[in-house]
């Protein structure tokens, strides 16, 4: 496997987090009762998957390789600036959560951030998607993809949080509430 490959393995479940992200904002608006606990898995599933690993891989590793080459770098800046509007997203939807589980009325908040941050990926992936392609065809060597995608895989915990929060997916893709 590539960097390139692996990257994109990781947005293979952050599509699947999107689906899941998009239902449970339709089924809130609807005024399905979805468990705090599910809403509390999703916001974990963005913290310490999309954020934390998926995103400090392109950010610390796969960019700024790229970016040695003097080229795509406003592309990447622009990436930069997306993963932080997406942090930002997902800040608001914790806030809110938090607010809600005191027993304000944050539902709706929580309801509009959650299908604000569904959009955001799909957006946000489509493009990055794109970039990959370009990336793979005329940029990085074969050698540097697999020099990056050993690194990605020497963290043994980071690829133990990735099963991790792969069984969450699956597990909010499996409630009743996703199913509807």
């Amino acid at each position: 496997m590539s960097a390139t490959n692996q990257l994109r393995a990781d947005h293979d479940q952050v599509r699947r987090l999107e689906k899941v992200v998009l239902k449970c904002a339709d089924e809130l608006y609807k005024g399905t009762k979805i468990p705090f606990s599910d809403l509390r898995k999703i916001t974990i599933v963005i913290s310490e998957f999309v954020d934390t690993i998926h995103h400090s891989r392109e950010e610390d590793s796969y960019f700024p390789c790229v970016a040695s080459y003097d080229t795509l770098k406003d592309q990447i800046r622009k990436f930069l600036i997306e993963h932080e509007f997406g942090r930002n997203i997902a800040r608001q939807i914790s806030h809110h959560l938090k607010r809600w589980e005191n027993g304000e009325d944050a539902q709706e908040p929580v309801s509009r951030y959650l299908r604000t941050y569904g959009i955001f990926l799909n957006d946000h992936l489509n493009k990055e998607n794109k970039f990959f392609d370009d990336v793979e065809d005329d940029i990085l060597s074969k050698e540097e993809e697999i020099e990056m995608y050993e690194q990605y895989r020497s963290v043994f915990a980071i690829v133990k949080k990735v099963e991790e929060m792969i069984k969450e997916i699956d597990y909010l893709e499996n409630q009743p509430w996703a199913k509807n």
